[in-house]
């Protein structure tokens, strides 16, 4: 099953130069060459905003019939632990991984989590 990551490439920490580039377009690239060296099933996909913009940098877990997450807070450089905790993701069943297994900043970064996308019941006739 492929898990989609989302990169808010929008994000701005406080910290980025002004006229260089956004610290959610620098981990969105890291994390894209990260993936592509590790030949995972994971789908990057940089995205113009996930209107999180108190906590940049933001990203995304999603997979179908799983949990959806939104963290928040990530340096540029934390590709490698993203996709390590995409892994564990794409591992849990129901996208849930257990809390003492999780990398510390998915422990605190959590900006939502969003029930699997349920079938619309059909309408009545």
């Amino acid at each position: 099953m492929t898990v989609t990551v989302y990169v808010c490439t929008t994000c701005r920490r406080e910290d980025d130069p002004a006229d260089g580039p956004r610290g959610g377009a620098t981990l969105a690239a890291a994390l894209a060459a990260g993936n592509e060296a590790a030949g995972s099933p994971v789908a990057v996909v940089p995205v113009e905003c996930l209107s999180v913009c108190k906590r940049p940098v933001t990203i995304g877990f999603a997979a179908p019939g799983k949990w959806t997450y939104v963290y928040g807070d990530f340096a540029p450089d934390a590709a490698d632990a993203i996709l390590s905790a995409a892994a564990q993701y794409a591992d849990a069943p129901d996208g849930l991984i257990p809390w003492r297994e999780r990398p510390e900043h998915l422990k605190r970064g959590v900006v939502a989590r969003l029930p699997p996308v349920l079938p619309l019941p059909e309408a009545a006739e």
